[in-house]
C-alpha cells in the first residue's frame, strides 16, 4: 500500500516521465542528432530508474 505521500511522488515522476518521452519523439521528428537522441534517451532511463526504486 502507498501512502499518500507515495503516490504523489509517484505521479509527479510518471508525468517527468511521460515528458520526457514526448521530448524524444519531438526531437526524432525535428530531426534531432544521434548525439542529442542518446541525451534524451538516458533522460527517460534515468527517471524510469527513480520510479522503480519506489519499490
Amino acid at each position: 500500500m502507498l501512502s499518500g505521500e507515495e503516490i504523489a511522488a509517484l505521479q509527479d515522476r510518471l508525468f517527468q516521465l511521460r515528458c520526457a518521452a514526448e521530448d524524444v519523439a519531438t526531437a526524432a521528428v525535428d530531426g534531432a542528432g544521434s548525439d542529442e537522441l542518446e541525451k534524451l534517451a538516458g533522460e527517460v532511463s534515468r527517471i524510469a530508474r527513480d520510479i522503480e526504486a519506489l519499490r
